[in-house]
């Protein structure tokens, strides 16, 4: 394989027998979810933290993992790199319309994503939000000792990846100095509309996250300037004819141009400077800027931990979805088999069957039987339910 990293079936013996495999899940770390039971992102709290199993992701294929898992009385931690769960469904399109979730006609994403965390409250999974996976170490004895860039420690005895297309890392500003004023003043996501109520704001992009806020804060915010490289939008014409409107009733101003740099005074974002397309400088008055170029996905250190890939993604069976290294599965849009599709339903179904594998990977010697949420008095006891 290509890459620094060793390949498992090469890895090196460490310290207690054990074989070290590093990697890194890049992202913010920084806990922001106060109904779910988290871990804080403040980091070790002294020790290693013993798993049944952890799971690396929380999108939807990784909250219904956890599901699953606790149907069959195991329990999970979860990790992710964002500072909220949901993966690409909360962090790319959360007011974007499924239609294609059984015996659901339409859901938002973000609904998904509240649904599936309400639906695995009953297992107490712990979460880790904010937080990387920097290292994965294959014990002798076959656990796994993972710790991440905040010192948090386990000991987990399955792994799932379930981590999307990868880390998702948003498409920056680019000019010199503005990561000092990144979550501050300069932002990639919105997390509270309200907060830019009142706000000089510089809006840029030409996608429909950009033109969705573009619309939405114009008339609340105290004035906003749409910035964009070219004539050309991404976003629906809808949405690029209301803006349009907008700026014919002087309500906002547009620029087609890109960001050359910033304006500080006093410690505090004032301004940004655009370089417009026929060459001239433009220099925008700004309380807070939003980009929204998009996010890139990164599998990064994924690549370097020795599994079996195509296409930038893991190769799994489909009899267990479990990789090449037994007790590490792969769940989701990160792996790849012959007729994968990258649906969410699709990572429901690999992830029921990934928890059945799991609770024979940890018990081998106990039979693992089917049982069915209507009928078992064991898993009604599990949810929590009468029946």
């Amino acid at each position: 394989m290509a890459g620094g990293g060793k390949r498992i079936a090469d890895r090196e013996e460490g310290g207690g027998g054990s074989a070290r495999i590093r990697g890194l899940f890049d992202g913010p770390l920084e806990n922001a979810v106060a109904d779910i039971d988290t871990a804080g992102a403040a980091g070790a709290t002294g020790g290693a933290i013993d798993a049944d199993a952890v799971i690396i992701g929380a999108g939807p294929a990784g909250l219904f993992q956890a599901f699953e898992l606790g149907l069959l009385g195991i329990k999970c931690h979860i990790v992710d790199t964002l500072k909220h769960p949901g993966g690409q469904c909360a962090e790319l399109y959360p007011d974007k319309p499924i239609y294609d979730i059984p015996a659901l006609p339409v859901c938002g994403a973000q609904e998904l994503v509240d649904r599936l965390l309400e639906q695995i409250k009953p297992f107490e999974p712990q979460f880790h939000l904010g937080e990387e996976v920097v290292e994965l170490q294959v014990r002798a004895d076959g656990r796994f000792d993972l710790a991440t860039a905040a010192g948090t420690l386990f000991v987990a005895k399955a792994v799932v990846i379930a981590a999307g297309l990868g880390s998702f890392q948003p498409r920056r500003l680019g000019v010199e100095g503005a990561d000092v004023f990144e979550d501050r003043q300069i932002h990639y996501r919105v997390r509270n509309a309200s907060d830019f109520h009142g706000q000089r704001l510089v809006i840029f992009g030409g996608g429909d996250s950009a033109l969705d806020w573009v619309i939405d804060l114009t008339g609340k915010a105290r004035s906003v300037v749409h910035v964009h490289r070219r004539p050309e939008f991404r976003a629906a014409p809808a949405s690029v004819a209301r803006m349009k409107e907008l700026v014919a009733e002087g309500r906002m101003s547009y620029v087609e141009g890109i960001a050359a740099g910033i304006r500080v005074a006093e410690g505090r974002l004032t301004g940004v400077t655009v370089k417009r397309s026929d060459g001239s400088m433009a220099d925008l008055e700004a309380d807070h800027v939003l980009a929204f170029f998009g996010l890139h996905p990164k599998l990064g250190p994924i690549a370097a931990w020795g599994f079996e890939l195509e296409k930038k993604a893991i190769k799994v069976d489909t009899a267990k979805f479990q990789t090449s290294v037994p007790g590490i599965f792969a769940i989701g849009d990160i792996n790849t088999y012959p007729g994968k599709k990258k649906l969410i339903l699709s990572g429901f179904h690999e992830a029921a069957l990934a928890a059945f594998a799991i609770a024979e990977h940890l018990n081998p010697a106990k039979k693992v039987h089917l049982q069915y949420t209507t009928t078992s008095p064991i898993m009604q006891k599990r949810l929590g339910v009468n029946a």
